[in-house]
């Protein structure tokens, strides 16, 4: 198993306005997808271990500089398949009333809607469809 990847997202509380932490071309904290990445189907099998979510959130709460900003949406589960191994993909959300523009800003990234996430891979559209469609309900 290669490192899990985060995908983060930003939910206005009030308005239920959801964006996403873009990194360029990539939607995945912290680092770029191994080429050939392919999505597995929905269908995870039950009871299959997945990363301890901890060490991975802990990690992108340093980078951002904002200790105890994300939770983990427990309900999400997405497995890509690499020519290296496959690579777990989490969903985390801030948990600040805002998102964090300067924090993203800093990391070179920026929050983006759903209908700016044109010119990322085509396996992290799916990836940000499964999560939108959970994070909505």
């Amino acid at each position: 198993m290669l490192t899990p990847r985060l995908l983060l997202f930003h939910k206005q509380g009030t308005s239920a306005r959801t964006r996403f932490l873009r990194f360029g071309d990539s939607l995945l904290a912290f680092a770029p997808l191994p080429a050939g990445a392919v999505l597995r189907a929905e269908d995870a099998s039950p009871g299959k271990l997945q990363p301890n979510p901890a060490p991975l959130l802990k990690l992108a709460e340093q980078k951002l500089g904002l200790p105890g900003c994300l939770q983990l949406e427990p309900e999400f589960s997405a497995t890509l398949d690499t020519p290296q191994g496959e690579v777990p993909v989490l969903l985390a959300g801030f948990t600040t009333l805002d998102p964090p523009f300067v924090a993203a800003d800093a990391l070179g990234g920026r929050f983006v809607a759903l209908t700016e996430v044109r010119g990322v891979p085509v396996v992290e559209l799916e990836l940000v469809r499964r999560a939108y469609t959970l994070i909505l309900g």
